[in-house]
């Protein structure tokens, strides 16, 4: 049942200040010297402290909490390719995550960009102003080459959340359901429908975890991606089995997980029956997924289900992944966000789903309790814990392996994170507040 009418959605939007974000000034404004150290002439002695030792950006700026969300509209959530202008509501919807979550403040830069080449030049010129940039809403195979180049040419951490957000959550899902079903990483078949982005990046991240390549069955519109096919791109190619090996109900059968990223009713209850004992379904398509959970359950109680929706068990929602990364990133100030930093945050949500859940988490859910098992393997987006599992995890891998340009005091620095969060929030609902919404 729709949680709202097109109407509410629109008024939501447009009542009031139009959009959902805005910037406001944090330092006061209130007299002739406020006004001078804001600007001129006081604002000349921290560009000539920034022109003696750049890094000084850090200090003076808001470069090191500013993330650039950046989009061509290329591949919009389930519209497709709408275009960088119907794209900005999304965009500024990242905006909101982010600070909600996170406390990372965000600008939404929604550009009339064709190829990778103009995305690359429009993203590197942005380094001096952004301590980050999440890429968003591109379409593969474009996505690909865009965020290597960017990785490869910049200095700062670069991620497309599309590909890694979805990977990460639903990694730490397949950690947690392999410890209940007592299955081995390197032994298990997976299924995949779907060759996009998410799914390439998935299946990259799945494989760096110990799954073998070869254990992989692709498919994507045309079926199993394999060896003979001519019309393969790079990225589709690194997934290529040997031969034909069938349909996608054949290599169903005694697979021991299905990754949907794809459509609507992509497997059915046939398909489902013919897999090995506890196995693994993430039907990640939004809003309706491959295939129902209550479909699953009918035949296969067994089953270790997720979806990407919030009405049933094992939400996979990227919202447990992006602000998080961000925030640990900019914080030891990494160069870049590696796959370590990308397994130590799925290892926290892994560890984090075997933790006590408190009684207004699980109300805010309708659910009496939640305790580890085969309905809760993944933590819930709503639960605050998450930030200060995930953002240390994340900071510490990029100082183990050398990206990282700060060493934090990790024990403090959740506890900073708790304080941060706490007067955060504070904030934004007394702007929010000030406007009187009633939508």
């Amino acid at each position: 049942m729709a949680l709202f009418t097109k109407e509410e959605a629109l008024n939501y939007h447009s009542s009031k200040r139009k959009g959902k974000l805005e910037v406001i000034s944090i330092k006061p404004c209130r007299n002739q010297k406020d006004l001078s150290m804001a600007y001129s002439p006081g604002v000349a002695e921290a560009c000539r402290a920034i022109h003696a030792d750049t890094e000084k950006v850090y200090d003076y700026t808001n470069k090191g909490n500013l993330v650039a969300v950046v989009s061509n509209g290329t591949a919009v959530l389930g519209l497709g390719n709408i275009g960088p202008e119907a794209g900005k509501p999304v965009m500024e919807g990242k905006g909101v995550l982010f600070k909600i979550f996170s406390d990372i403040d965000v600008y939404d830069l929604n550009i009339s960009a064709k190829t990778p080449d103009e995305v690359v030049a429009f993203c590197k010129l942005l380094e001096p102003t952004f301590g980050g940039i999440n890429l968003e809403d591109i379409k593969a195979p474009e996505c690909f080459e865009i965020e290597t180049r960017l990785k490869a040419e910049m200095g700062i951490p670069v991620f497309h959340d599309d590909q890694h957000g979805t990977a990460i959550i639903s990694a730490a899902g397949i950690m947690n359901a392999l410890e209940i079903s007592g299955k081995k990483i390197d032994e298990i078949r997976i299924v995949v429908s779907g060759a996009g982005a998410a799914a390439i990046a998935c299946s990259n991240l799945y494989v760096h975890m110990g799954v073998k390549r070869e254990n992989i069955f692709m498919f994507d519109s045309r079926g199993l991606i394999h060896a003979g096919r001519t019309d393969l791109n790079e990225f589709k190619q690194a997934y290529a089995q040997t031969e034909n090996k069938g349909t996608l109900a054949e290599c169903m059968v005694g697979a021991d997980m299905f990754l949907g990223l794809s459509v609507k009713d992509a497997i059915n209850q046939d398909m489902v029956r013919t897999m090995a004992d506890n196995a693994i379904i993430f039907a990640c398509a939004n809003p309706d997924p491959e295939i129902t959970y209550e479909a699953v359950k009918e035949v296969r109680p067994d089953i270790i289900m997720g979806t990407g929706r919030s009405d049933f068990p094992n939400q996979v929602n990227n919202v447990l992944g992006f602000p998080f990364i961000f925030r640990g990133a900019l914080d030891c100030r990494a160069k870049t966000i590696n796959e370590e930093m990308k397994i130590a945050a799925a290892e926290a949500l892994a560890r984090l789903a075997k933790e006590p859940v408190s009684q207004d988490i699980c109300d805010a859910f309708g659910v009496d309790k939640l305790e580890f098992g085969i309905n809760y393997i993944i933590p819930k987006p709503l639960d605050p814990r998450v930030l200060t599992w995930l953002a240390p995890a994340v900071a510490k891998a990029a100082m183990d392996t050398g990206v990282a340009q700060i060493q934090l005091d990790l024990d403090q620095y959740a506890k900073d994170l708790e304080a941060r969060m706490i007067a955060s929030k504070a904030r934004t609902k007394l702007v929010v507040d000030s406007f009187g919404y009633d939508i």
